[in-house]
């Protein structure tokens, strides 16, 4: 999935003038989501972004512009949730993004069909992509990792297994909602260290993690293994994802077992997923420190160690109920890159398939925690008040250890190479309410 091909070139223009010169939504991005017309009570279906517009795929469907393949695909992406297009797999997803590759460049004999479903995309709101069957969390960031062990083992940050074996655990799917999500404030069991039995209230450390989503296209059946070279062809996409933390909460419930109430309340994911093939121009060298231990054979391929890292900018802003009050722009809190991820989306598919798991169409693995080697780019308020010791100021004057109730964070991705046209994500925007009594 990393070889390029016509829709990826950078001189391509579309006779949709919004699209030329757009950072988030050329015509060599193609992104999905599930739209309708807000506050409509219109069947929600899949959408195309065009520049400032929107392909509806329902009334693409019902032209019967393409064949084959991409009529195939067409069909499955006009349905309510993306599923049935994302089971079809990469060969049949590839022959729809170069008929509407085709459709969409100046010249076409299919511009006046096209130009006529298009949609504003102020006009549109957002639901759920698909209907998410399961959701793995990983922890690939080894920088995260570290500052996060810092807090709690000084003396031995990592633990045994982290540099061997993508370190993982299976989420709460029911949670996840798609940007705009507003959630309360969690309540569960926290206990002080100078306390003789824990308390029950609302969570007091609330923060985010910069994540990125990988969502699965063809699935396998019980039993079957996904080879590393094979991997990506069982990969339909990428979005953004805040996975919400109670860190409060987590740090009393999760020996033995892992996190549990400290994360099963909120997920919030961006409405649009950037194909895989629509990455291949961003693809990096997967690489690691000479004195790290090389992967096992079953995470090793050439294609992985050649192109297996995806270079994608990350950014994460806080908006305050004190700034939306005063109009003021939200403040970048980090910048970092899931270029840094220690394991690759190949090798987490591959890992999670090794013991036969069942993969299914519209299963999210979410990276984990996407940190840089500096405070800068620490994907989380933990790391960034260095566990809740330190406040660190925001540009109106106010404090932050962890989230208040009112603030919104807002996070953004995007796709910059030379010689490649700039592709973007969208954001993930979710607000915190007060818990409820």
């Amino acid at each position: 999935m990393h070889t390029l091909n016509e829709t990826h070139d950078i001189n391509l223009k579309s006779w949709e003038n919004s699209a030329n010169g757009c950072v988030q939504f050329p015509i060599q991005n193609l992104p999905f989501a599930i739209i309708r017309r807000k506050g409509s009570d219109e069947d929600w279906r899949g959408g195309v972004a065009i520049g400032n517009k929107v392909i509806d795929m329902a009334a693409l469907a019902s032209k019967n512009l393409f064949s084959g393949d991409a009529q195939t695909a067409v069909s499955a992406a006009a349905e309510t949730s993306l599923n049935t297009l994302m089971g079809l797999g990469a060969k049949i997803n590839a022959a729809l993004r170069l008929a509407l590759s085709k459709a969409l460049r100046e010249g076409s004999v299919q511009e006046q069909e096209l130009a006529s479903i298009l949609i504003p995309a102020a006009d549109i709101e957002f639901h759920l992509p698909c209907q998410i069957g399961d959701f793995t969390d990983f922890y690939t960031s080894i920088f995260h990792a570290t500052a996060v062990g810092k807090l709690f083992r000084p003396d031995g940050p990592l633990l045994p297994n982290y540099k061997w074996v993508p370190i993982g655990y299976h989420g709460r799917s029911s949670s996840i909602g798609v940007s705009g999500q507003v959630f309360h404030r969690p309540v569960g069991q926290t206990k002080k260290p100078d306390e003789s039995v824990p308390t029950v209230g609302p969570c007091q450390r609330l923060d985010y993690e910069m994540e990125m989503g990988i969502f699965i296209g063809e699935g396998t059946q019980m039993g079957d293994r996904i080879s590393i070279s094979n991997a990506e062809q069982h990969i339909f996409g990428v979005c953004i994802l805040n996975d919400w933390s109670a860190r409060d909460i987590q740090a009393w419930e999760y020996q033995p077992l892992g996190p549990f109430l400290a994360k099963n309340f909120a997920s919030t994911i961006s409405p649009w997923i950037v194909t895989t093939e629509a990455l291949a121009p961003y693809r990096s060298k997967f690489s690691r420190s000479s004195d790290d231990p090389a992967p096992l054979e079953y995470l090793t391929s050439a294609d992985n160690s050649q192109y297996g890292s995806l270079d994608i900018e990350l950014d994460v802003l806080i908006e305050t109920q004190a700034m939306r009050e005063k109009s003021e722009a939200a403040q970048r809190l980090s910048r970092s890159n899931f270029n840094y991820s220690y394991w690759t989306p190949a090798q987490l598919v591959t890992h999670h398939s090794s013991n036969g798991c069942k993969m299914r169409a519209g299963d999210l693995l979410g990276s984990g925690t996407q940190s840089g080697p500096s405070q800068e780019e620490a994907g989380s308020m933990l790391e960034l008040s260095e566990g809740g010791k330190k406040s660190f100021s925001l540009a109106n004057g106010e404090t932050r250890k962890f989230l208040h109730d009112g603030d919104s964070i807002i996070m953004r991705a995007a796709c910059r190479k030379e010689g490649a046209a700039p592709i973007g994500f969208g954001e993930v925007v979710s607000t915190v309410m007060p818990a409820k009594g």
